[in-house]
């Protein structure tokens, strides 16, 4: 390792090495392409920082003059590689390397002016880093090496095409290291292409994903989600907490709903600008903020120093984005929390993640109110400063509160100031929970109330005016009847006597009804029900099974004759149905235009076209009448004909001997003929080909 670099790893206070950072330091790595797979938060940066320095540090330990990029480090996102520019600030600060940034979002101006100054080391995204090879206004003639930082996350976002062009632009001759959480086959194909006997590094755990990282799944019910979340940020009180949302629309939503229960959060989300995110990010690292409610792509690979706990508000996609969210905390062994909100329909897919990622969480009801507020008091005790004995400038104001005040009180008031600091805690319904079954209501007394279902009486009207004037609560109330012309309730006999006495000796309710108490238990009229059916007015009419029916079973004879519609006049039954008027017609009085007398043989008439018994008509000595679509001139009548000129086909079915059939003109020479026809504008036209002879 380099001294500078060594110093500036001692200076941060870094004893021990990662087992990523270490395989990066391994001799025979030296010089040679790699294909690192190491878990999120396991040192990458500072692993692929020492990869490279004997390629671009050579024998020295510090950089010349800065002219031409001597490594370029690629990003997904333009917080990443921000996030990569002051790590590799601090590593190279000793060895004098100018390190710049291209990024999205930023002025490429500015960076132009900044490439053309001179530069050691650039870390760019894919996107911009494009533009500045097409613009050449990056010269890549003396790179030594190129860094792909989270390489799978750039290709799912689509930087394929801009990652070959950018590689294929760069000098043959470099070191290509290509870093990852996890190596599809996407990532293994890239590599192949662009990697000369690359070497191969995995430290990510066969059997154990984020060793440092404490997984919970939080069961809820589908109500309390948000409720939940709000629990957990208070249960842990993190310094640092990042809640991951799959929409913006649920950013948005979460941050309005936190932020009003008095945390201090922030958004991050595609659809802010770079400043915006810029701002949001360093209001989480000076403390300003504590909660950030992001989308997954708006936080990759995000370095938060204080970040202890993780929030899925709603479950990843698949299990690689899982691990992804929840290494955002654990990092260089710090301990971390990654909790997982469960509602029951998602149980099965939580599982299933779970499993996929090798995973294994704890499964646990979301906290609830009593066990936040218990988690408060455990944090209150056990605070160092009960122990820290009076400080001099504290003296006087301490003798004051104790002259004043006993013991008790101080400490109640000293409670309730701590608990002001702090939003209240959601008091969550238990996981598969539905209503309570009312408990049985006990002894009662009944009474009456003038005004039953005739004056419109309801329940739901009743019932808060029982408990206004009555000064009840609901459970005191039991069963509430509508009669015709009263209603009757009960209510709970612990209640009656503050009933009677907030009733007054008038025994008079809302609108001057009369209020009865009644001796025992009423004798209540059935409620009304609709009848179904035919009982209905304007119903369906009954079926064959709801008639009346005899001793034997079977339906008995109905009188009345059963009418549909309108009625219809006694005189007209049994005559055909029809549109119009009900009544017989009289056939002898009717108009002459209208009159329609009926047919002398009962309604039945022969075919128009040929009369009964008459003979077929003879179309010039054809036995039978040609189809209705007559082929063209040439190709029919009748083959029995003797000048017939249709010779394929004799009278008798089969073609005659020797002679085959005449065959159809050609098609140009059909339309010449058709042409020719419409010209004339005879009866060889073709509008006229379907018209019936001598017509």
């Amino acid at each position: 390792m380099k001294k500078t670099l060594a110093d500036a790893l001692a200076a941060k206070g870094y004893d021990t090495l990662t087992a990523v950072q270490e395989a990066c330091l391994n001799p025979e790595v030296e010089g040679r392409d790699l294909l690192v797979s190491a878990q999120t938060g396991s040192g990458k940066t500072i692993g692929f920082g020492l990869a490279i320095a004997p390629q671009i540090l050579g024998d020295e330990d510090r950089f010349d003059r800065a002219g031409a990029p001597l490594a370029l480090v690629i990003a997904p996102t333009r917080e990443l590689a921000l996030q990569v520019k002051r790590e590799l600030d601090w590593l190279y600060k000793a060895a004098g390397a100018v390190v710049v940034s291209t990024v999205g979002g930023m002025d490429m101006r500015d960076e132009r002016r900044a490439l053309d100054r001179g530069s050691h080391i650039v870390v760019a995204t894919p996107g911009r880093l494009r533009d500045h090879v097409m613009r050449k206004s990056i010269n890549m003639d003396n790179l030594k090496a190129v860094v792909l930082d989270e390489a799978d996350e750039m290709l799912d976002l689509g930087f394929r095409e801009d990652l070959e062009f950018i590689l294929d632009s760069a000098p043959d001759n470099r070191q290509t290291l290509m870093f990852s959480a996890t190596v599809p086959a996407s990532i293994a194909k890239l590599a192949k292409g662009y990697q000369k006997d690359a070497l191969r590094i995995a430290t990510v755990s066969a059997t154990s994903q984020h060793a440092d990282i404490e997984y919970r799944a939080l069961r809820v019910s589908a109500r309390d989600g948000e409720n939940a979340i709000m629990n957990v940020l208070r249960y842990y009180e993190a310094p640092n907490a990042i809640v991951f949302c799959n929409t913006r629309a649920t950013v948005n939503r979460l941050t309005t709903r936190l932020s009003n229960r008095g945390l201090s959060v922030v958004a991050l989300s595609g659809e802010l600008s770079q400043s915006e995110r810029t701002h949001a990010l360093q209001a989480m690292r000076d403390g300003r903020a504590r909660v950030c409610v992001a989308t997954d792509v708006a936080a990759r690979g995000i370095d938060l120093p204080n970040l202890e706990l993780v929030i899925h508000a709603e479950l990843p996609t698949n299990q690689d984005t899982l691990l992804h969210r929840s290494g955002r905390t654990g990092r260089a062994g710090r301990k971390g929390v990654s909790a997982m909100i469960v509602p029951p329909a998602s149980r099965r897919k939580a599982e299933r993640l779970l499993g996929w990622a090798k995973l294994t969480a704890e499964w646990d009801d979301a906290p609830g109110a009593d066990e936040v507020l218990a988690k408060d008091e455990e944090r209150m005790l056990g605070n160092p400063s009960w122990l820290e004995p009076v400080a001099d400038g504290e003296r006087e104001t301490v003798d004051k509160l104790t002259e004043a005040f006993t013991a008790e009180q101080i400490a109640a008031s000293y409670l309730r100031l701590y608990r002001e600091r702090n939003t209240a805690p959601e008091d969550l319904a238990a996981v598969g929970e539905g209503p309570k079954p009312r408990e049985a209501f006990g002894a009662s007394v009944w009474f009456s109330l003038g005004g039953g279902r005739a004056t419109g009486a309801d329940p739901r009207r009743i019932l808060p005016m029982l408990c206004k004037m009555g000064n009840l609560t609901k459970d005191d109330i039991g069963a509430i009847r509508i009669q015709p012309k009263e209603t009757m309730f009960e209510i709970r006999d612990t209640a009656v006597d503050s009933f009677l006495k907030a009733v007054g000796p008038a025994m008079t309710m809302e609108d001057g009804a009369i209020l009865m108490r009644l001796n025992g238990k009423p004798k209540l009229e059935a409620q009304p029900r609709r009848e179904s059916h035919g009982g209905k007015p304007g119903g369906k009419p009954k079926k064959a099974w709801d008639k009346p029916r005899d001793d034997a079973g079977k339906p008995a004879e109905i009188s009345e004759a059963k009418t549909w519609g309108k009625p219809r006049d006694p005189a007209a039954a049994g005559k055909p149905k029809g549109k119009g008027t009900t009544k017989p017609v009289d056939w002898n009085d009717a108009p002459d235009a209208k009159r329609k007398k009926p047919k002398a043989d009962g309604g039945k008439t022969a075919f128009k076209g040929k009369p009964k018994g008459a003979a077929p008509k003879d179309y010039d000595g054809a036995v039978t009448a040609p189809k209705k679509h007559r082929k063209p001139e040439g190709a029919h009548p009748a083959s029995a004909r003797a000048d017939s000129p249709y010779k394929g086909k004799p009278a008798g079915g089969k073609p005659a001997a020797g002679k085959p059939a005449a065959s159809k003109p050609s098609s140009k020479k059909n339309r010449a003929r058709q042409a020719a026809a419409k010209a004339a504008g005879g009866n060889n036209s073709p509008s006229n080909r379907f018209k019936k002879p001598n017509s």
